[in-house]
């Protein structure tokens, strides 16, 4: 399918590895320049090579900044000022008791899941409804829906991200402009992988029984029955960034596996 995405530029934060280096490879892949972003030299110039690897001819480039400070997320709009595509992918989560979790944890978490993509938005929203054009997709995650008892503050950060990008997509009407969230399940992403070795190797288990007993007991509602892998997610994500997806706007996407149990 041709996704009609050449001569579009897209940024996509947090996208060094995981669910955000698959939906650049898939974005490039179908013709789009993109932005990749990391908080280390190291990491993004690896990352545009890995993908100029995989894609003949990528247009694909790097921006090094800490988007959980307003400092990183200037430094990005002065260094990208317009995009056709967002993709507010950055984030990051830790297994913690709720009782245990301190203040100074609640907005760190806050300001790196959720304030990184309201300040980024907030700048190219404007400019994208301008020139009646452009694509602003946060990568929330059925833990916006399910709050994880082993992480609270991690699902309260995915629920704001689904309020924020309706409210915004609200500002949108009758343009050319969409906002959605996307709703990945449980996926093999590179440090849920790392997670999995340690954990198999702990408990002398093979990934497959880890990955087995996981979908028994921390994801039994699970229809799939295994991690997704972050392609499966990229190629979605690339999907509601085309023209094709013109008429999906202030959506809440699942790609969870069917681990939420609702028919809307």
């Amino acid at each position: 399918m041709n996704l009609k995405l050449v001569g579009k530029t897209a940024l996509i934060t947090g996208s060094t590895a995981g669910i955000g280096l698959a939906i650049a490879e898939s974005l490039v892949g179908e013709g789009a320049t993109v932005v990749l972003n990391g908080r280390t030299r190291e990491r993004v110039e690896g990352a545009v090579q890995m993908v100029k690897s995989g894609v003949e001819n990528a247009r694909v480039s790097g921006v090094v900044a800490d988007l959980a400070t307003p400092e990183g997320a200037q430094k990005v709009i002065e260094g990208i000022p317009e995009v056709d595509i967002l993709v507010n992918n950055v984030g990051a989560y830790n297994l913690k008791p709720f009782d245990d979790i301190s203040d100074d944890e609640w907005l760190e978490l806050f300001n790196l899941n959720v304030m990184s993509g309201v300040r980024l938005s907030r700048h190219y929203l404007p400019k994208m409804r301008a020139k009646n054009w452009g694509r602003i997709v946060f990568i929330s995650s059925e833990s916006g829906v399910n709050i994880p008892v082993e992480m609270v503050h991690y699902g309260m950060t995915k629920s704001a991200q689904l309020a924020i990008s309706r409210g915004m997509a609200e500002t949108t009407a009758g343009t050319n402009v969409t906002v959605n969230s996307v709703l990945p399940g449980p996926t093999a992403s590179e440090a849920l992988s790392r997670f999995l070795e340690d954990s198999a190797a702990g408990q002398k288990l093979s990934k497959e029984e880890l990955e087995k007993q996981f979908f028994e007991t921390a994801r039994p509602s699970s229809l799939l029955k295994r991690f997704s892998d972050t392609k499966e997610i990229g190629d979605f994500v690339a999907f509601v960034c085309s023209p094709l997806a013109s008429s999906i706007n202030g959506a809440a996407l699942r790609v969870d596996g069917g681990v939420v149990k609702s028919m809307i």
